[in-house]
């Protein structure tokens, strides 16, 4: 597997379970510092419970998972997101009865090195839609600009490394687009990005390599302009 200026995250050998039910079996990928990585994949086959895992959401996850060359295998989340790895859940899970601005404060973690710093201000400017409604309730808000506040509560933390799970699930075209734009913002930024997505030409547009996951197994691994010329691989995995 090949990474750039070295890996940020390695996953190796990951099986998760739910009871008894094996849901991913021996899961490996790699993203390098500052690369965009797609985990692709049809509804159902494993992306969501594979982000989960990595950052300790599951309680019978089996693996090894390394952050900036630290073990976080065995780490509770709240030692994963202190180590600087941020999660942005497909369900958004913001606070509903707090404020735009509470939210933020809710996710603000110090500085660290060889991560981006933001500021609410900063991430206003990568979010004027949020800038307008700093005092609103998050319950008073659509679900492309809740998606928003949920990228920016993450970034909050500083992380250098963020899991985006389905961020163009269920938003209207012009917000998927402003949501493409921001994702290469923060690769500019120098962010490292792990991105689950059922959206194939959203993710082409954004990631640089691509892992195809299937009834919980990694089918397919390359570069994303080597997926976009296997249409076997296409039509095996991810058309519905």
């Amino acid at each position: 597997m090949t990474q750039r200026n070295g890996s940020a995250l390695t996953v190796q050998g990951l099986n998760a379970f739910y009871g008894r039910a094996h849901i991913l079996f021996d899961v490996s990928l790699s993203v390098g510092k500052g690369e965009v990585v797609a985990l692709l994949g049809r509804n159902g086959a494993g992306k969501s419970t594979t982000l989960k895992s990595i950052v300790g959401l599951v309680a019978d996850a089996r693996g090894t998972r390394d952050l900036n060359g630290q073990d976080i295998s065995s780490q509770p989340s709240y030692r994963i997101a202190q180590a600087g790895l941020g999660y942005v859940p497909e369900e958004r899970r913001i606070f509903t009865n707090l404020t735009v601005m509470e939210n933020l404060e809710v996710g603000r973690q110090p500085p660290r090195a060889g991560a981006p710093e933001w500021t609410p201000e900063r991430l206003f400017e990568l979010f004027p839609n949020l800038a307008e409604m700093r005092d609103r309730p998050g319950g008073r808000m659509s679900g492309g600009e809740q998606q928003m506040l949920t990228i920016a509560r993450s970034l909050m933390g500083n992380p250098h490394t963020i899991l985006l799970d389905e961020p163009s699930e269920g938003l209207a075209p012009v917000i998927v687009e402003q949501m493409a734009r921001t994702i290469t913002r923060l690769k500019s930024e120098g962010l490292t990005v792990l991105l689950s997505e059922q959206n194939l030409f959203f993710a082409r547009a954004l990631s640089d390599r691509a892992y195809v996951i299937e009834g919980g197994r990694i089918r397919y691994q390359g570069t994303m302009a080597e997926l976009m010329a296997d249409e076997a691989v296409r039509q095996a995995y991810l058309t519905v």
